[in-house]
């Protein structure tokens, strides 16, 4: 059997025909690296699978970049910031309300071992 040839000219064809430039720009462009910030700053708010979600997500977007799929980086880019923006707001959102239930409560409860108000109630 007759295995077909490549000519090397074939090549060098493709490469010089006239959308051959902008492809190579578009692949030598530069991803932004401002949602791997924002997805380590949303691993310190207290919604924790949230934010790890956000982080995987922005290191499958780091790795399909450097495996040459920068549209697919770009849509995973996409989505780690907007789970990174849900996991500060729902983080947010925690400590408020742990802060309202907090304060709040904080006159009526005793912190001793004790309930002195049982003690009293008790003694009477």
């Amino acid at each position: 059997m007759s295995q077909p040839t490549v000519k090397p000219d074939l090549k060098e064809s493709l490469e010089g025909y006239p959308g051959a430039e902008t492809d190579n720009e578009a692949q030598q462009e530069e991803m932004s690296r401002k949602y791997i910030f924002l997805t380590i700053f949303s691993c310190f708010c207290p919604s924790y699978p949230i934010n790890i979600v956000a982080f995987v997500f922005s290191m499958m977007a780091l790795h399909s970049y450097n495996e040459g799929d920068i549209d697919g980086a770009k849509k995973l880019a996409h989505m780690a910031t907007l789970v990174a923006i849900a996991a500060i707001i729902v983080g947010l959102l925690i400590i408020a309300i742990s802060c309202i239930v907090h304060f709040s409560v904080v006159g009526s409860v005793c912190f001793l071992p004790f309930n002195l108000k049982a003690l009293l109630m008790f003694g009477r």
